[in-house]
């Protein structure tokens, strides 16, 4: 994990100097003197040498200090901690749905081989996997929004007319049930379905194939034929046995989606207009705003080399094969 941060920390650092646009000018402004342009280039540190900039960027991350953002006037860190429940909320609907859909989906496919079932789930997962988020995202909210009228407007996580509820873990959802507050949770729940079904649409394509691949590895082995032998109705046979073996490799793809999820919901967020990091972010890349690019890549980079980590730890005690010295 340390060799993989400290080589993100360096790309991010030499890409984000190569954008286009340059932040003092962003800041001042077009028609701004040549002299206050040079004035707010030399308080952000942009007249020292690339290498300078690099250390002193690398010793503030030692310190804590993710950086300012000279777009919002507030620090990274406080507007990562405003906004990173929005995402984190986003991603868990996310996942929860791909789990619902996906692994049913495989188990009837693995079950069903060659069936129609099967061939339905083969096409909707490839459907899945080749749909760009951003188009089926402007669909859904033509569809659903524009011409049904089923869903809200696609701007923020809850009702204009409504006040978010009590703050206590900043997902709006939970934060509503521990409130009691059912207008806050029904309108939040409105304005999150369509945005986590966008999203989760490419992990559902791939844990339903990889559920399906796992399964019909495990059915053909000798402890599923011998508990077939032993008289075992056929659910059990595929829901104690069979699929509590093919999911331990499902947990795996889960993880790292999980850590994909949060790290690319940029484009969701700005389409829906979800108050996330994601949108932050591109405000960021708009503003030529360093610091804040850095920090997003860094703390996903983080959070999905810390999952990928956890998985595998779990992976290691699920699985008996697999011993750690």
């Amino acid at each position: 994990m340390i060799p993989a941060l400290l080589g993100i920390i360096v790309i991010t650092f030499i890409l984000s100097r190569v954008l286009p646009g340059d932040p003092a000018i962003m800041l001042a402004g077009e028609q701004a003197p040549e002299e206050t342009v040079n004035k707010i280039r030399q308080d952000m540190g942009l007249d020292k040498p690339l290498y300078i900039q690099f250390f002193s960027y690398f010793g503030q991350l030692f310190q804590g200090n993710i950086g300012y953002a000279y777009h919002t006037g507030h620090s990274v860190a406080s507007d990562l901690a405003t906004r990173f429940p929005a995402t984190l909320e986003l991603t868990i609907a996310s996942i929860l749905i791909a789990i619902l859909v996906a692994v049913p989906v495989g188990i009837i496919a693995a079950t069903r081989k060659e069936s129609i079932l099967d061939h339905i789930s083969r096409v909707f997962s490839l459907i899945g996997a080749c749909v760009p988020i951003f188009w089926l995202g402007l669909m859904f909210i033509y569809i659903f929004y524009s011409i049904l009228g089923w869903a809200p407007a696609p701007m923020g996580r809850i009702s204009g007319d409504l006040n978010p509820p009590a703050h206590i873990t900043g997902l709006y959802v939970l934060d509503s049930l521990l409130s009691g507050d059912m207008m806050a949770l029904k309108s939040s729940i409105v304005h999150l379905v369509l945005p986590a079904i966008c999203l989760s649409t490419g992990t559902m394509a791939i844990v339903a194939r990889m559920t399906r691949s796992s399964m019909l590895e495990v059915v053909d082995q000798d402890f599923v034929r011998t508990a077939r032998a032993k008289g075992l109705k056929e659910s059990a046979v595929i829901y104690k046995h069979a699929l509590v073996n093919a999911l331990i490799p499902t947990l795996t793809v889960l993880g790292l989606q999980f850590g994909y999820l949060m790290g690319g919901a940029v484009i969701t967020e700005t389409i829906f207009s979800w108050p996330g990091i994601g949108g932050y972010v591109t405000d960021s890349i708009l503003a030529a705003d360093y610091a804040p690019i850095q920090a997003f890549t860094l703390v996903s980079a983080i959070l999905y080399c810390g999952i990928n980590l956890a998985v595998d730890l779990i992976y290691g005690l699920i699985d008996p094969r697999i011993r750690y010295e």
